[in-house]
């Protein structure tokens, strides 16, 4: 299913025409190979980690995606999104500017470039002020290689996996550069069902609910990008971006079988059971254009970036949700209760970035830049609720003052949100000696919101604030091999703009999710020490704390229908008091056995504090029985990436991954622990790669979350993604392998897309 229901809450609270290929200089190859024996793979460098790709033979005949999920720090659990160890997110960047593309045909374009493309990748942690990040999000910047020849190449891929249902993928890649001119583009287009298996449990000792079954949801998607860069003069470049993702998902189904155990009104325990199944359909459209301009004002490296962007999201949202009468074997009886819902959501976005970077013979650096964004979303919710009797006529409903009330029951909400951003930044960087260097600078943000609703519960909703989010890094080497660092970092995390539309999303008629137009911006504090041994080996302290920590917070009361009492849970986005998390990380990146062996080992452990309460839903006000979460917890976390090369040549590579991460506290309950092995096989033949890929062997990778209160009430998770898979696919390499990539080009809009994910 489509809507940000469970999984939002469970698993991300707290825890990719040819020409003939020139001959190689065999004497200059030997030269290469023999530079690469002694080169730094691995290292520090001022508030970054540098991985040296080119210096490693992991990158042979691989995909930049799975190169990626090889960098020391960075994993992916799901083979879709990658993350920063210790980071909520990881925020692309090529060449020092953010790509320009939504999540999805972001994983497709790193999924379709060829890892030998890359010179490094630099993995940053704590990013300065001058980065336009949210929360605790690291950055990934690839760095690619640069090549002069003028030319035309690219690559094709495709694929097919096997996890509970078949799925198929392709893409085309192509470079073409003819003097001042760079044009970049990719289409690509895939085709899966994703399956998911689901236990829900709510209650206490008295009453219960209980919720098992499927959720199935088909999905087709096509997108691509095209990038055009003009080299005006020596010193200046004028370039275009338009990226375009589409999504269709029509029939997506989830068939739930409840168990519900209730008080009678003779205070009698009594079992019963009903069946929902909810049909919706979707589709979405995310479009956007980059205007870029780049100036560089002297040799040194002095320059002024100029960006413009557009971007139009928009989302078509149906869905039927009907629960039935049911026996205990699930025999369907009559209808009792049908809710059907629009809930259309349409983004305009327009924002500016401008930044210039000036830098002296001293060493010395000063960057000064700002931004603007305006946003407006148009959501309007349209739903109906009719309630029916056991001859499945509409049922005749009172108040408590027994008035009539109509049924069917309309639930119109024209939700309307104005957003305007204005940034600024200053960062100075400044290299005292070749062994200490140092950076600090500050970012100030306003934020001007209003939000206009036909509800009269929250009909007009205004939002100003700023922030002063100060940053400040510091690295010393001590010799050739002992190297640390400091910094510390302030961040705002934003809702997302689905966050705030206040519209349900229907689970059962009991049970349902909740968003919040009155969930305000978290902020984010995080100081980060480093220290590193002979560029191999790293040791990272990491605290952060977070205030007001945006999540969904599970209420449940008792409820009475029709002289029986029930459990109603509300899942309700909202802000939770705050949390702490403390992370000690021990890693490895070595090769072994002259070079057959690479090895990218972690280990660490993580303490989370946790300092929540609610007990009133915020946009009704209902009061609930509290909701409490005061725990603390450890746990341990391990993650290897093996590459073994099996000849001489280089041609055949065999991998073994692994990750762990150990039973955790977070916000709605006690994460149990996540684990997965995972094989690859890959064959190297000229330009042709094959690989055969196996994810979650042992089956480990479940999500099962449990929750106790004092006060009875208990909640239960159990979901099953079916992550176990089986991917064969091939890539074709084709044309002018020195042809050289263009600019990839940040787009001002940039912090906006991530927020309509």
């Amino acid at each position: 299913m489509k809507t940000k229901t469970l999984i939002a809450a469970i698993f991300f609270s707290g825890l990719i025409y040819a020409q003939e290929t020139p001959k190689k200089d065999t004497a200059t190859t030997k030269n290469i190979e023999a530079v690469t024996l002694t080169k730094q793979v691995f290292k520090k460098q001022s508030d970054r980690f540098v991985y040296d790709v080119a210096a490693s033979p992991v990158a042979k005949g691989n995909t930049a995606f799975n190169l990626l999920k090889q960098t020391p720090l960075v994993s992916s659990t799901d083979d879709k999104t990658l993350k920063i160890i210790g980071k909520n997110n990881a925020v692309i960047f090529i060449n020092g500017r953010k790509t320009n593309m939504d999540a999805e045909s972001l994983t497709q374009f790193l999924k379709n470039t060829p890892a030998e493309n890359i010179q490094k990748i630099e993995v940053i942690t704590l990013p300065g002020s001058e980065y336009q990040v949210e929360s605790s999000d690291g950055i990934i910047n690839i760095v690619l290689k640069k090549k002069m020849t003028d030319g035309l190449n690219g690559n094709m891929r495709m694929g097919n996996s096997q996890s509970y249902y078949n799925s198929s993928y392709a893409g085309v890649s192509l470079n073409y550069r003819k003097d001042k001119l760079g044009i970049s583009s990719n289409i690509n287009t895939s085709q899966n069902i994703q399956e998911q298996y689901y236990i829900l449990r709510n209650g206490n000792d008295k009453s219960s609910n209980q919720s098992e079954g499927r959720v199935s949801d088909p999905n087709k998607n096509l997108g691509g990008y095209l990038n055009i860069d003009y080299q005006l003069n020596d010193n200046s470049n004028l370039a275009l971006t338009y990226n375009s993702w589409a999504n269709r998902s029509y029939g997506s189904t989830s068939n739930l079988f409840n168990t519900v155990k209730s008080i009678n009104d003779k205070g009698e325990q009594a079992t019963s059971y009903n069946y929902t199944k909810n049909v919706e359909n979707s589709r979405s459209y995310n479009n956007s254009l980059n205007l870029n301009y780049e100036w560089k004002t002297d040799t040194l490296g002095s320059k002024l970036n100029l960006n413009a962007a557009y971007l139009n999201y928009k989302r078509f949202q149906n869905a039927d949700n009907i629960t039935y009468n049911s026996s205990l074997n699930q025999n369907l009886g009559y209808k009792m209760v049908q809710i059907t819902q629009s809930t259309p959501q349409v983004i305009n976005n327009f924002s500016f970035l401008g930044d210039y970077i000036k830098k002296f013979k001293n060493d010395f650096t000063v960057s000064v830049g700002g931004n603007y964004n305006k946003t407006k979303t148009d959501n309007d919710t349209k739903s109906t609720t009719s309630i029916f009797d056991k001859n499945e006529n509409l049922a005749e409903l009172f108040d408590n003052d027994g008035n009539r009330i109509d049924n069917p029951k309309n639930n119109p909400n024209h939700f309307i949100y104005d957003e305007n951003i204005y940034g600024f930044y200053l960062t100075m960087e400044k290299k005292f000696s070749e062994k200490f260097s140092g950076k600090i600078g500050s970012r100030y943000e306003i934020t001007n919101s209003v939000g206009k609703s036909d509800n009269a519960d929250f009909s007009n909703i205004e939002r100003n604030y700023n922030n002063l989010l100060p940053y400040v890094s510091l690295n010393y080497a001590i010799n050739d091999k002992n190297n640390i660092s400091y910094a510390f970092s302030s961040r705002m995390r934003r809702p997302s703009f689905w966050e705030l539309n206040p519209v349900k999303n229907i689970l059962t008629d009991v049970n349902y999710t909740q968003n919040n137009p009155f969930v305000k911006a978290s902020s984010v504090y995080t100081n980060e020490f480093t220290y590193m041994f002979k560029n191999s080996y790293f040791f990272i302290v990491n605290h952060s704390l977070s205030k007001d920590v945006i999540t969904q917070v599970p209420l449940q009361r008792e409820v009475v229908k029709n002289g029986v009492t029930t459990k109603e849970l509300r899942y309700i986005r909202t802000n939770f008091g705050d949390r702490q998390e403390m992370s000690a990380m021990l890693g490895m990146q070595k090769s072994f056995f002259k070079q057959y062996l690479t090895s990218n080992f972690n280990i660490g452990v993580q303490r989370n504090v946790n300092n929540g309460f609610l007990n009133t839903d915020p946009l009704t006000g209902d009061v609930f029985p509290d909701y409490v979460n005061k725990i603390k917890s450890n746990s341990l976390l391990i993650q290897t990436n093996n590459t073994v090369r099996l000849d001489k040549n280089k041609t055949w590579f065999l991998g073994v991954n692994y990750w762990y991460v150990d039973n955790q506290q977070i916000e709605i309950g006690y994460l149990k622990s996540l684990m997965s092995l995972d094989f690859n096989v890959k064959k190297v033949w000229n330009d042709w790669t094959f690989a055969l890929e196996i994810y979650d062997i042992l089956k480990t990778n479940k999500v099962v979350i449990t929750d106790q209160q004092d006060n009875g009430n208990f909640n239960y998770i159990n979901q099953n993604q079916y992550n176990q898979s089986v991917n064969f696919s091939i890539t074709y390499n084709f044309g002018n392998k020195k042809v050289q990539k263009i600019r990839d080009i940040s787009s001002a809009d940039k912090d906006i897309k991530n927020r309509t994910r």
